[in-house]
């Protein structure tokens, strides 16, 4: 599956312009379950376009923009419109549950 590094400044352009459906995840350093989800959630089978990655400690408008409180924070962007946090253990079928579940909610502008 196709991944991509965000920052500040490239977060608005590649989500806006990137066809399908993204998770964008907000990791941290010091983070176990970051560590953890950096090194599974890339090998699931995953009903998703590509995950986007986001570090919480350099990029704090972001954090701010997004209200990021826990880490690791799981969003859903589909054709550039914001779907919402998503909460779910690092399993490949409770994550695509919950993805669909946004997906079924009435989608916002990008934070």
């Amino acid at each position: 599956m196709p991944q991509l590094e965000l920052t500040d400044l490239t977060i608005d352009h590649q989500l806006l312009d990137a066809p399908g459906t993204s998770l964008l995840i907000f990791t941290g350093a010091g983070c176990a379950s970051c560590r953890v989800a950096r090194r599974e959630l890339p090998g699931m089978a995953l009903a998703l376009d590509r995950l986007c990655w986001i570090d919480a400690g350099d990029n704090g408008g972001a954090v701010q923009r997004y209200e990021v409180f826990h880490l690791p924070a799981m969003f859903v962007v589909h054709e550039g419109q914001f779907h919402g946090a998503i909460s779910a253990r690092l399993l490949g079928g409770e994550i695509d549950h919950e993805v669909r579940k946004a997906l079924a909610r009435a989608p916002d502008e990008l934070p």
